[in-house]
């Protein structure tokens, strides 16, 4: 079906490349992935890629650095063998965070992550839920980013009248609101406060969540300290439950220990991250796969169709 069509993937989640294969009905193309002992990368395409439409699969998680060189290392070989057209899916864009100076002499990380990608010679990305949609202007080529709201919402169709959507901080409420939007739900916002990376402390919330199942949406959780934090908030201040929908399940550092101690019924991840062992220490957490979006973006590019339709 797919001819001119290849598919490669990197270390960094080789499961979701193989179920993006599985809904194309295509096999990944081969490539070679080592590292030598004093940590470079080595890389080498095993099959002809001359006038492909290659897609490269590789989040930039953890190991973020690693995964990254990976990823421009694999773009960087592929546009030397003279593939048609190169895309990178990376379905998780680490640095996304950094994406604006806060500080004096501090760079623009996220930016550098672009500009490394769009060098190594890529000449579209497709990604899922970026940290803020402007990183799309960081690179030098076409950005889709989708949206995984309706991949993580379809768990919680059946709640109806139920839920109210809840946004941990001021920064996530266009993202709630979008959320909310879908399943016609109220919104509600934890009003938060940072006082440095990976420590906040939720104070109150703005909104109704009286007798509701409260759904709490954010793009990345990475330490779970400031959701866990949020959980509470909403209970005492008379939620029935406590979900979460995050798109992006970075879980470092005591993350886990903090979801299983937390007020959490249940907490909606993507497999944008790979999480298979983290999901059985934690059965709260459930697992929901981007693979047929991804799938279908792929196909609609391929083919020239409106990857827009998908949003």
């Amino acid at each position: 079906m797919y001819g001119d069509l290849k598919i490669l993937t990197g270390t960094a989640n080789i499961p979701l490349a193989q179920a993006i294969c599985d809904q194309l009905g295509c096999e990944i193309t081969p490539a070679l992935c080592e590292t030598f002992s004093d940590g470079e990368c080595r890389i080498e395409i095993s099959d002809s890629v001359r006038g492909y439409d290659v897609f490269v699969v590789q989040p930039t998680c953890n190991p973020v650095n690693d995964n990254l060189m990976q990823l421009c290392l694999m773009i960087d070989a592929l546009k030397r063998a003279s593939a048609g057209r190169i895309t990178a899916v990376i379905p998780y864009y680490g640095y996304a965070r950094q994406d604006r100076k806060v500080s004096p002499r501090a760079p623009i990380s996220a930016k550098l992550a672009a500009d490394f990608i769009s060098a190594a010679g890529a000449n579209r990305v497709v990604t899922i839920d970026l940290h803020a949609g402007q990183i799309q202007g960081f690179f030098n080529c076409p950005v889709d980013n989708l949206f995984a709201s309706r991949v993580l919402l379809e768990p919680l169709v059946d709640l109806k009248d139920d839920v109210v959507v809840v946004s941990p901080d001021a920064g996530g409420v266009e993202r709630a609101r979008a959320y909310a939007k879908r399943i016609g739900a109220p919104l509600a916002i934890i009003d938060k406060r940072r006082d440095r990376p990976n420590q906040a402390s939720a104070t109150h919330v703005i909104g109704d969540v009286q007798g509701k199942i409260a759904v709490l949406v954010d793009d990345i959780m990475d330490t779970a300290g400031t959701i866990s934090a949020a959980a509470e908030v909403l209970l005492r201040d008379g939620a029935r439950e406590a979900y979460a929908c995050v798109t992006h399940p970075v879980l470092s550092g005591p993350a886990i220990e903090r979801l299983n101690a937390s007020a959490f019924t249940r907490v909606i991840v993507t497999d944008t991250i790979p999480s298979l062992e983290k999901q059985a220490a934690c059965p709260k957490l459930e697992v929901v796969s981007v693979a047929d979006l991804l799938a279908r973006t792929i196909h609609n590019i391929h083919t020239g169709s409106s990857v827009s339709a998908l949003f």
